[in-house]
């Protein structure tokens, strides 16, 4: 008799997002994703030209993130922008997205 190999569920190798910062550099558009869990993922947003309008950085940031916790965490979110602080620095909020929401990020 063979046994029936069980699948694992394999965990995503980083949390949940709560939060998202962006910054602008010479060399491009840089961001920080923080994890429900305490964790932190960094890179940059390479579909994002260094000279480009802050607004569709904020975009292309958030639908990363909306992306990420959709495919890998089967969770709908959005992404809230705080008033910056600075001309060249961004903080988001993200939270579970409301059942009556569209999944569109908030710029």
């Amino acid at each position: 008799m063979t046994k029936r190999q069980r699948e694992k569920k394999r965990r995503p190798s980083f949390g949940l997002p709560k939060a998202i910062v962006l910054l602008a550099t010479p060399e491009g558009w840089r961001h920080s994703v923080l994890t429900v869990e305490g964790g932190m993922l960094c890179g940059r947003l390479s579909d994002v030209p260094a000279d480009a309008d802050p607004a569709e950085a904020r975009t292309a940031a958030a639908t990363m993130v909306i992306w990420l916790a959709r495919r890998f965490h089967e969770t709908e979110v959005e992404v809230t922008w705080d008033p910056p602080r600075e001309p060249w620095s961004w903080t988001g909020q993200v939270t579970p997205a409301t059942n009556n929401s569209t999944t569109a990020p908030n710029v």
